[in-house]
C-alpha cells in the first residue's frame, strides 16, 4: 500500500506542533485520529518515521529522510490544487481566526456584485499559513508575519487590539484598557496562529505566565472559565462573541496588521481586485 496524502499531512503537522496533541489542533482532529494516521504511514512504509516517548515525540533518521520527501510531495498536491482552481468561478480565502471581521459580509457581497458568477469562500484553516501552503486556499488573511520565501504578502489594513477577559472578572465592568490593567495575569497565547504574544507588552510590565492554547475555541473557553485572559484583533470580537466572555478594546495596544498572502510564483487571478477591495473596506471602516 502506498502512502497517502492524508497521512503525510499528518506526519507533518506532529513535527510542526511538536505533540500528537498539538498536530490534532492544527489539523482539526482528535488526538487518536493523528496517531492512527501515522501508524498507518509507518505500515505503508514498513519503516518507523517517529520516536515516540512518555515525553517527548522525535523524527527517527528514516523520519528526517521522509519529512523532506513529504514537504515536496504536498507542496506539488497545492500546486495541482491552484491549476485546478484557475478555471473555477470561487476564489478560496484562507483564514486561521476570524476572516476579515465585521468587514467579511461587506466584502464578499461587494466582489459578488462587481464578478457576476463569481463568489469568495472563506475556508478556515488552522495552520501558520491558514490553508494556503496546504492548497486549501488562494489567497490568505493572515494577522502575523510570516517567514517563507516562495510566498508575497501586503498590507490592506489595520485592526484594533481587544482584551478578552471572563464576564466576572473585575476589569469587565471597566469600558476599555490598559495594557498595564492585564499585568501580572495568566495570558493566553496561541503561538501558531494568533496575532498577540507577550512580546506586546513594555519592558515596564508583562503577564504573570503563559497558556499556549491552539486555535481560537480553546482559547475563548481558558478566558470564559476564569483560567486566563487574552489580547487579540478587532476581528475576533467581531467575529467570535461567547457567553462568559467579553472583549473591551486596549487604548495603548500597537495595532495588528491585517495581510493577505498568496504563492509568489502563482497569484490568483482577480488578486489586484480582491486587494483593493479589502483596503479600501478597511479604510472606510477607520473613517466611519
Amino acid at each position: 500500500m502506498d502512502p497517502e496524502v492524508r497521512q503525510l499531512r499528518a506526519l507533518l503537522a506532529v513535527v510542526e506542533a511538536g505533540t500528537f496533541t498539538g498536530a490534532a489542533s492544527l489539523l482539526g482532529v482528535s488526538q487518536a485520529s493523528v496517531s492512527r494516521t501515522v501508524v498507518a504511514l509507518e505500515r505503508a512504509l514498513d519503516a518507523r518515521v517517529l520516536q515516540r516517548t512518555t515525553r517527548a515525540v522525535s523524527l527517527t533518521p528514516v523520519g528526517e529522510r521522509v519529512v523532506a520527501h513529504a514537504r515536496r510531495v504536498l507542496e506539488e498536491v497545492a500546486a495541482m490544487r491552484r491549476t485546478a482552481g484557475e478555471h473555477r468561478g470561487d476564489l478560496r480565502i484562507g483564514f486561521a481566526w476570524a476572516a476579515l471581521g465585521r468587514h467579511t459580509v461587506a466584502v464578499q457581497r461587494s466582489w459578488s456584485r462587481a464578478r457576476p458568477g463569481t463568489t469568495l469562500v472563506f475556508v478556515q484553516s488552522i495552520t501558520p499559513t491558514a490553508g494556503l501552503v496546504e492548497g486549501l486556499a488562494d489567497v490568505s488573511v493572515l494577522r502575523r508575519p510570516v517567514d517563507d520565501r516562495r510566498l508575497r504578502s501586503a498590507v490592506v489594513g489595520e485592526e484594533r487590539r481587544y482584551a478578552a477577559l471572563a464576564t466576572d472578572d473585575a476589569l469587565a465592568r471597566r469600558r476599555s484598557l490598559r495594557l498595564a490593567d492585564l499585568d501580572g495575569r495568566v495570558l493566553a497565547v496561541d503561538r501558531v496562529t494568533g496575532s498577540t504574544t507577550e512580546e506586546v507588552w513594555s519592558a515596564a510590565g508583562s503577564p504573570a505566565a503563559v497558556r499556549t492554547v491552539r486555535g481560537v475555541e480553546e482559547w475563548l473557553t481558558a478566558i470564559a472559565a476564569g483560567q486566563a485572559v487574552g489580547v487579540t484583533a478587532a476581528a475576533t470580537a467581531a467575529q467570535h462573541p461567547r457567553p462568559g466572555v467579553v472583549y473591551r478594546p486596549l487604548r495603548d495596544a500597537p495595532p495588528v496588521q491585517v495581510q493577505l498572502t498568496w504563492w509568489a510564483d502563482s497569484p490568483p487571478e482577480g488578486l489586484e481586485a480582491l486587494r483593493t477591495l479589502v483596503a479600501a473596506q478597511y479604510d472606510r471602516g477607520q473613517a466611519s
